[in-house]
């Protein structure tokens, strides 16, 4: 997931999730696919126009795969704009001579209606989707306008001209339901990652200051309405600035990354961690009081300091942690519990660090 995010580890996080290029790739997975599909159904025409005795139309199928063949092959190579001339050259062609040759009634006009749907999920711009609609709706338009004054070049029998009609609709319809499909779970797949994106912390994993914030405010919410306790702990690392200083911003990141990795791992499924600031961390611990709370915090800070780091830095290093622990009170709000976790934290600090302090109770 770093790899295609930008972050910093002095803030929450600054996020670059490029979705664009994922939907992209996502659309040429589809345009590979279709003409698959479209190699598929033309060579099916070949076979049914030989049947009904129409061989020019049957040849010209066979122009078709090649053409079909010639973009999944450029799709392949990434020479995207040449597969995707190809195919819209294809559809236009096949869909005017199967119409003038067999009439309207044959239904080969509806392939020029899958445009739509596959421009509307492309990667194309805006501006260029506008005018290639504008030009599709003009050539069916006037395709339509002729075959009101020129007849049927190649005619053929109505029960075959039917089943023609019946066959393009199909393939016509499975398309179309295809390409929802596939928009669907493109829109489900980007609200979920817009939900992620929201609530977590791109560095850690863990839940960003935002999303620790809302939980907190459920915490205390719970807390008010059935009395169940809930305790908050804040966790800083120490000396985390000259360890940037000496080992750059990179090891850094691999060291909050890690952390995110290790305070979970000594609390409760329901425990609740979140990512509080630089290298700042909110723990949320429901249905606890504080003497346990104060057991977990200590599990965590001899975590941190046996941890064998060398296996993430490449190089042995000393990580510790300083940890202030509060308990919600009946008159407190986040801001008091929190602020009485803080001001603990901050004790822990001025003692001589990589300790676990407590908050005690509010002032009256």
């Amino acid at each position: 997931m770093q790899g295609n995010l930008q972050y910093m580890n002095n803030d929450n996080s600054t996020v670059n999730p490029a979705s664009r290029r994922e939907r992209g790739l996502k659309f040429w997975q589809v345009a590979r696919r279709a003409c698959q599909i479209a190699a598929a159904v033309d060579i099916s025409f070949f076979f049914m126009f030989h049947f009904l005795g129409s061989p020019i139309l049957a040849w010209i199928n066979v122009g078709s795969v090649a053409m079909y063949a010639a973009a999944y092959y450029a799709l392949e190579r990434r020479q995207n704009r040449l597969a995707i001339a190809l195919i819209w050259l294809e559809v236009i062609v096949h869909s005017a001579l199967g119409t003038i040759m067999l009439g309207w009634g044959s239904g080969f006009h509806y392939y020029l209606l899958m445009f739509i749907p596959a421009l509307c999920i492309s990667s194309v711009r805006r501006s260029t989707i506008y005018s290639l609609l504008i030009g599709l709706w003009g050539y069916y338009i006037a395709l339509d306008i002729l075959m009101w004054f020129i007849e049927p070049v190649q005619p053929i029998s109505p029960e075959a001209l039917l089943g023609v009609h019946l066959f393009n609709l199909s393939v016509v319809f499975a398309m179309f339901a295809y390409l929802s499909f596939f928009y669907m779970s493109m829109v489900v797949s980007a609200q979920r990652k817009l939900r992620k994106l929201a609530t977590v912390d791109s560095l850690t994993g863990l839940f960003n200051r935002r999303h620790g914030s809302d939980l907190a405010d459920n915490e205390i919410a719970r807390f008010r309405r059935v009395g169940r306790p809930v305790t908050f702990m804040l966790l800083d690392v120490d000396h985390f600035k000259p360890i940037n200083d000496r080992y750059g911003h990179e090891m850094g990141d691999k060291i909050l990354a890690e952390i995110g990795q290790l305070i979970p791992a000594q609390l409760r499924t329901q425990d609740i961690v979140a990512r509080w600031g630089g290298e700042e961390f909110l723990v949320i611990l429901p249905d606890t009081r504080l003497e346990s709370a104060l057991a977990s915090a200590e599990r965590i800070r001899v975590a941190l300091r046996s941890h064998d780091w060398k296996m993430v830095t490449g190089e042995p290093i000393d990580v510790t942690t300083s940890v202030g622990v509060s308990e919600m009170y009946e008159n407190d709000d986040r801001g008091s519990v929190i602020g009485r976790a803080d001001r603990a934290l901050y004790r822990g600090k001025a003692g001589g660090r990589n300790r676990v302090e407590c908050g005690g109770a509010p002032e009256q």
